[in-house]
């Protein structure tokens, strides 16, 4: 027999809907999706003129990687589920196991943010909640031990 045959109570989790996001979310606060998008074009933009740090994107073209990091930003801090529903949970440090990324990269990938970062002119507190995420998060991809 069923649950609905025993007259159980059956509850399910509706799909999340990837357009919902919250009015008190840190995504929101912010400017939403085109605070986001400004962040990464800017920091792309940094990259594309840094052969160090360019090499690591195996792509002729950053545009895929411009999206992939947007959406991944929009997700995280509140916005729309777009990244999971088109590539998955996010397991950002098995997607960055094929690249060597020791501290000098950390730097010259925070180097760049930083400026676009800047570039937002976001109130401090959101600035700095912002910096303080990326700054760990640059982090913890780290995978070659410094000589």
């Amino acid at each position: 027999m069923t649950a609905i045959e025993n007259n159980e109570r059956v509850t399910s989790t509706p799909d999340p809907d990837p357009t919902y996001t919250r009015a008190d979310s840190f995504y929101a606060a912010v400017g939403g999706e085109a605070t986001f998008r400004k962040l990464v074009t800017a920091f792309y933009a940094g990259v594309a003129e840094d052969p160090e740090l360019r090499a690591l994107y195996p792509e002729a073209d950053l545009g895929p990687a411009t999206e992939r990091l947007t959406l991944f930003l929009i997700q995280y801090w509140g916005g729309p589920t777009t990244y999971s529903e088109r590539r998955g949970h996010p397991r950002l440090r098995m997607r960055h196991v094929p690249f060597a990324i020791d501290s000098a990269q950390r730097d010259r990938w925070l180097h760049h943010m930083r400026v676009a970062l800047d570039g937002l002119q976001l109130p401090p507190a959101y600035e700095q909640t912002l910096w303080d995420y990326l700054t760990g998060a640059a982090d913890s991809l780290r995978n070659v031990r410094d000589v």
